[in-house]
C-alpha cells in the first residue's frame, strides 16, 4: 500500500513499499534515494530557496529535484513515517575539523529503529554512506569507503560519524535526542539566505553510486572513487547544465532561458574568482 501523496516520489525512487518495515527496504530505500535524487542548492543560488517543510520537499522530489539536507532528509524521514518506520529527527553538525565542535545545527541527521536495531540514515549529506550504518560504536567498510561510529565527546548521548578520507568532510556530529522539523527553521533559513552561507557563494551538487561519490562544484567536476580523485573543470554551459539534468539527475524543467543565463554567470563569476584566489595563495607560498 502506497501512502496517499508519496506516489511519484516511490516512483522516482524505484522502490515499491512491501507494507512492512524490514531492514532490506530501508537499504533498499536510502540506496535508491542518493543514487536518484541529487544535493543541489539551486533554488538558493537563484534566490528563490525552496522552504524545508517535509511536503513542499515530497512535491519537489516528485517533479525530479534535490535539495540539502533539510530538504533531503526531511522529505526522507516522511516517507519513511508514512512507510511505518520508527524514524528520528537529529539536530546534527558538518565539520572540516576532524576534531568536531558538535552539533552546531547546519545538519539534520536520521534514526531509524527496526529490525531490533538502531540504524543511521543520512540521504543529506550528499556524499555520505550508499547504505544505512549501524547505530553502534565500529569501522564499516563499503565499497571502497570505510566509515566510523563512536558515541560523541561534545554530545552526551549523541554520536560522531567520521568520514572516509576521501570525502567532502571528515566529521558530522548528531545529538542523541529526538527533534522536530521545527527546532531546523532558523538555521535553515540562515543558510538559504544568508551572504556568507556556503550555500549562496557556490554552486553545489552531488549524488553517490555504489563505489562513487559525484560532485560538481561550480564549474569543477569531481569524481571519487576507489581509483582516487578525478576532477578537471568544465567549460561551457551546454555540458555544465547536461550534466547537472544528466549524471546529477536534476530534472531542469522548472528553469526558463533566463534562469540557465543567470546561474551558468553566477557560477562563471564564482570559479573566477576561485582561481583568483588561488593565483594569489600560489604567489605568497
Amino acid at each position: 500500500m502506497i501512502p496517499e501523496g508519496f506516489a511519484r516520489y516511490l516512483e522516482r525512487l524505484g522502490v515499491v513499499p512491501s507494507g512492512s518495515p524490514s531492514v532490506e527496504e530501508l537499504f533498499a530505500l536510502q540506496r535508491a534515494h542518493l543514487e536518484r535524487i541529487p544535493y543541489e542548492n539551486v533554488g538558493i543560488q537563484l534566490g528563490r530557496p525552496p522552504g524545508m517543510e517535509a511536503e513542499q520537499s515530497v512535491r519537489r522530489f516528485a517533479a525530479g529535484q534535490g535539495g540539502y539536507c533539510f530538504h533531503l532528509n526531511g522529505g526522507f524521514a516522511a516517507l519513511l513515517e508514512a512507510l511505518g518506520y520508527d524514524v528520528a529527527r537529529h539536530v546534527g553538525g558538518v565539520h572540516q575539523d576532524p576534531a568536531g565542535r558538535g552539533a552546531t545545527g547546519d545538519h539534520m541527521a536520521l534514526t531509524v529503529r527496526v529490525g531490533g536495531e538502531g540504524w543511521f540514515v543520512d540521504v543529506g549529506l550528499g556524499d555520505g554512506p550508499h547504505e544505512p550504518l549501524p547505530l553502534r560504536a565500529g569501522t564499516y567498510r563499503r565499497g571502497p569507503f570505510t566509515y566510523r561510529m563512536e558515541p560523541s565527546v561534545a554530545e552526551p548521548g549523541g554520536w560522531t560519524f567520521h568520514h572516509d578520507a576521501r570525502s567532502t568532510f571528515p566529521v558530522m556530529e548528531f545529538r542523541g535526542e529526538a527533534a522536530s522539523p521545527e527546532d531546523f527553521a532558523d538555521e535553515h533559513r540562515r543558510l538559504s539566505t544568508a551572504t556568507d552561507s556556503p550555500f549562496m557563494t557556490t554552486f553545489t551538487a552531488l549524488r553517490r553510486d555504489p563505489d562513487t561519490v559525484h560532485v560538481l562544484r561550480g564549474r569543477v567536476l569531481l569524481r571519487i572513487g576507489a581509483a582516487g580523485a578525478q576532477e578537471r573543470v568544465v567549460d561551457t554551459p551546454e555540458e555544465w547544465f547536461g550534466l547537472l539534468e544528466g549524471a546529477f539527475r536534476r530534472d531542469l524543467g522548472d528553469l526558463d532561458a533566463a534562469d540557465r543565463a543567470a546561474l551558468w554567470e553566477r557560477v562563471g563569476r564564482a570559479h573566477e574568482e576561485w582561481l583568483g584566489s588561488r593565483r594569489e595563495t600560489a604567489g605568497r607560498a
